[in-house]
């Protein structure tokens, strides 16, 4: 079985921030790092290439698979920013609707940026997610 490719790296996570060279998305990529940090109380980690996470967690499928994972996170895509934030759970799912301009993937929220979407909402979703998965490691 092949090992995770998505790991914990020593790359300063703001160094990695800094050189998004739009100024308004470096910004927006800032704001989101501080709110993820201030609700998680943890320092952010560079998680393989391009994601800022916060927290571990370790899962374990049926198959077999397993490995560690940061609990929230997120990464600055081409236009967007994902959102690793455990969104469509049954605790989080309810709050899409208040969110603002959003859309998901398999296990993404995808936002262009924080003007549109309700930060305290996104801050909810953010500590809904932290607290599950803290408190249930093995998933």
């Amino acid at each position: 079985m092949s090992s995770n490719k998505t790991v914990p790296t020593a790359t300063p996570a703001i160094s990695f921030l800094e050189g998004v060279t739009d100024v308004s998305k470096r910004d927006d990529r800032f704001r989101l790092m501080d709110l993820m940090q201030r609700i998680t109380r943890e320092d952010p980690v560079m998680w393989g290439t391009s994601i800022v996470g916060f927290g571990k967690y370790h899962y374990r499928y049926a198959s077999g698979r397993e490995g560690d994972m940061p609990v929230v996170g997120f990464s600055p895509r081409k236009g967007k920013l994902a959102l690793y934030v455990g969104a469509l759970s049954h605790q989080n799912k309810p709050l899409l609707a208040k969110l603002g301009a959003l859309s998901t993937g398999k296990s993404c929220l995808y936002i262009k940026c924080l003007e549109q979407v309700n930060v305290a909402v996104l801050g909810q979703i953010i500590s809904n997610t932290y607290t599950r998965l803290s408190d249930n490691p093995t998933n």
